[in-house]
C-alpha cells in the first residue's frame, strides 16, 4: 500500500528515481494549503472533544449533519498540536493501556441457581433484529465495596433486582431478553424475569464478548468513574451527568445517531 502510493506520486517519465522523488516531496511541503480546519468547524470540534467525544464520533457527527468535513487524521493532528501547546483535548482520548487478563482459573463465587444458558437464547438476539434485548453488568469500585452500572449503585442481589425492576418497568413493552454474567449479584434473575415478563440468559464464564455492548459501555463509564475510585463519594448528579453524556454521544453502530435518539424512536414505536 505505502510502496504503491510512493510510486504513484513520484514516478516520472523515466520511472521512479529516489533523488527526484525526494525533491518532489520537499516541494509539496512548501505548498500552503491554508487552514485544514475552518474556524467554524474548529469551534464545534473543540466543544465535542471537550465533552469526551472520540475523534471518530466527531468525524461522523460532522459528516451526518452536513457540516464542514474534517478527516480523522486532521482531528488527531489537531489534538496533538493542542497537547503540545499545553491544552487538554488529549485527555478525552480512550486509554490504550495493556490489560492482563486471567484465563482458566476456577470461579470461587459459586453457581447461580436456575440459570438459563446463553446457548438457549434466540438467534435473533445476536442478529439485533429487534429492540428490547438487554445486557447487564456491574462496574466495581475501590476495594469492591460499591458497584455502579446504569442499573444499580450497590452490589447486593436484592438491591440489583429492585433497581433493575424499577428502572425497566416503565419500558416493560421494550424488554424481551436480558443477558447477564455469572456474578452472584444477579442471583434473583428469576424474580426480575417474572416481574418484567422477560427472558434471562446467562453468558458463559470469561466470555465478555457475549455481552459486547454492555462491556463497551462499562469501558466508557470508566472515563467518569476510574478504577480504584471510591463509589461511596459519587453523587446522584455525578451519575446523571455521566448518563446524559453517554446517551447523547453519537455511535458509529447507530449511524452516528445518539442512543437517546434511537431509544426514543423505538419507544414511540412500542406504544
Amino acid at each position: 500500500m505505502i510502496i504503491s502510493r510512493e510510486l504513484r506520486r513520484n514516478c516520472g517519465q523515466r520511472g521512479y528515481r529516489p533523488a527526484q522523488a525526494q525533491q518532489q516531496s520537499l516541494a509539496r511541503r512548501c505548498i500552503n494549503n491554508g487552514k485544514r480546519i475552518s474556524e467554524g468547524a474548529r469551534a464545534i470540534v473543540d466543544i465535542k472533544l471537550g465533552q469526551l467525544w472520540s475523534p471518530e464520533q466527531v468525524f461522523g457527527y460532522l459528516r451526518v449533519n452536513g457540516m464542514p468535513s474534517v478527516s480523522l487524521e486532521r482531528l488527531y493532528q489537531h489534538i496533538y498540536a493542542d497537547q503540545r501547546a499545553g491544552g487538554s483535548l488529549h485527555k478525552g482520548l480512550r486509554s490504550q493501556k495493556q490489560r492482563n487478563k486471567r484465563y482458566g482459573q476456577r470461579d470461587r463465587r459459586g453457581a447461580i441457581a436456575h440459570a438459563v444458558s446463553i446457548e438457549q437464547r434466540p438467534g435473533r438476539v445476536d442478529r439485533r433484529e429487534r429492540y428490547g434485548d438487554w445486557e447487564v453488568d456491574l462496574v466495581i469500585g475501590a476495594a469492591q465495596q460499591q458497584a455502579l452500572v446504569t442499573l444499580n449503585e450497590r452490589k447486593t442481589a436484592q438491591a440489583v433486582s429492585d433497581t433493575m425492576i424499577g428502572l425497566l418497568t416503565p419500558f416493560v413493552d421494550c424488554v424481551h431478553t436480558v443477558t447477564y454474567d455469572d456474578g452472584k449479584e444477579f442471583a434473583q434473575h428469576a424474580r426480575i424475569a417474572k416481574d418484567l415478563d422477560a427472558q434471562f440468559f446467562l453468558a458463559h464464564p470469561h466470555c465478555s464478548w457475549e455481552r459486547g455492548a454492555n462491556e463497551n459501555m462499562n469501558g466508557l463509564l470508566r472515563q467518569f468513574f476510574p478504577k480504584k475510585m471510591a463509589f461511596a463519594d459519587i453523587t446522584d448528579n455525578d451519575i446523571a451527568l455521566a448518563m446524559y453524556s453517554l446517551n447523547h454521544r453519537p455511535r458509529k453502530c447507530l449511524g452516528f445517531k445518539t442512543p437517546y435518539e434511537v431509544f426514543m424512536s423505538q419507544l414511540q414505536s412500542c406504544y
